[in-house]
C-alpha cells in the first residue's frame, strides 16, 4: 500500500511486448533511443563549435560498436563467476549487466584511434560526446528499473523501490523497498548535462575562457563524484575484494579530472592531444 505522503515506485517488467519469438524489451528500446538521441545531439553541437557534423555521426557509430561490448566484457569480468556457470548468458545483454566504466575505457580507446586517423583532436571530439553521453546515461538508468536491478539498500523513503522476492539479494530477501537508486543517477546525470550544456554555450560566447578539453574534465569530476556517493548505496555493487570497483574508478576520474583543469587553468597549457 501506498504512504499517504508518498509513493513506491514498481516495475512492470522488462518486456513492452511480445510476438512468438519477437521480443521487444525496454532495456532494448532504451539503449538504442539514447544512441540515437546522441548522434543528433553531438552532431548539433558540433555544427555550433563549426566541426564537421559528419565526423561526429561517424564517431558514434565507432563508439556504438566498442563501448557497448567492452561495457559488457567490464561487467563479465567481475561477475565471472555467474557467467561461468551460465555462459549462455554472457551475450545476453537485453537482460541487463553492462558497465558504464568499461563503456568509458573502450571508447575513450576508441576516440584516441578515431581521432588519430581523421587528424583531429581528440579532447575537441570528447567535449562534443559527454553531453550526449551524460543524456544517454540518465536515459538508460531506466532500463535498470524495468529490470529490478542496480537498487540500493533497504529504506522506507516516501520514493521507496519494490524489489520483487526474486530479485532481492539473499541478504534482504525479507525486505521489500529499497533505495531507488537507479533514479538518483539518472536524475544526478540530466543536472550533469545541462551544466556541460551551459559550460558548452558560455564557450561559444566567450572562447578565451573555457578551454578544448574543459568539459570532459568537468563531466569525468561531476560524474563521478554523484557515482562515488550513489554506488554506497547500492547493493549489486562490483566488488574487488572488499572495494566497489565503481568507487574506486571515480576517485581515479575525480584525480584526472581535477589534474586537468589544473593544467588547464593554473599551469595554463593544452592538454596533451593526438593529433
Amino acid at each position: 500500500m501506498n504512504s499517504l505522503l508518498g509513493f513506491q515506485f514498481q516495475s512492470p517488467g522488462p518486456i513492452i511486448f511480445e510476438i512468438g519469438f519477437f521480443t521487444i524489451r525496454w532495456y532494448g528500446l532504451l539503449i538504442s533511443s539514447s544512441v540515437l538521441i546522441g548522434v543528433a545531439l553531438s552532431q548539433w553541437l558540433a555544427k555550433k563549435r563549426q566541426v564537421d557534423p559528419n565526423l561526429m555521426a561517424d564517431l558514434v557509430i565507432w563508439l556504438v560498436i566498442s563501448s557497448i561490448p567492452c561495457a559488457r566484457l567490464y561487467y563479465v569480468i567481475f561477475e565471472w563467476q555467474q557467467y561461468a556457470q551460465n555462459p549462455g548468458d554472457i551475450i545476453a545483454i537485453w537482460k541487463g549487466g553492462i558497465a558504464i566504466h568499461g563503456a568509458i575505457i573502450g571508447g575513450t580507446l576508441t576516440a584516441i584511434i578515431f581521432a588519430r586517423l581523421n587528424k583531429v583532436s581528440v579532447w575537441q571530439l570528447a567535449d562534443l560526446i559527454v553531453p550526449s553521453l551524460t543524456l544517454g546515461q540518465a536515459i538508460g538508468r531506466w532500463g535498470n528499473f524495468f529490470n529490478s536491478e542496480a537498487f540500493g539498500s533497504p529504506t522506507n523513503l516516501p520514493w521507496k523501490l519494490y524489489i520483487p522476492v526474486n530479485h532481492r539479494p539473499l541478504t534482504y530477501i525479507n525486505e521489500e523497498y529499497f533505495h531507488p537508486t537507479f533514479l538518483y543517477e539518472s536524475i544526478w546525470n540530466v543536472l550533469v548535462f545541462f551544466l556541460l550544456l551551459s559550460l558548452f554555450f558560455f564557450g561559444l560566447k566567450h572562447r578565451d575562457k573555457i578551454q578544448v578539453g574543459t568539459l570532459s574534465l568537468v563531466y569525468l569530476i561531476t560524474y563521478s563524484f554523484g557515482r562515488f556517493w550513489i554506488e554506497g548505496l547500492r547493493t549489486d555493487s562490483l566488488m574487488l575484494g572488499s572495494l566497489k570497483i565503481a568507487q574506486m574508478i571515480s576517485l581515479v576520474m575525480i584525480g584526472l579530472g581535477i589534474l586537468g583543469l589544473i593544467w588547464l587553468y593554473k599551469e595554463k597549457r593544452s592538454l596533451p592531444d593526438v593529433h
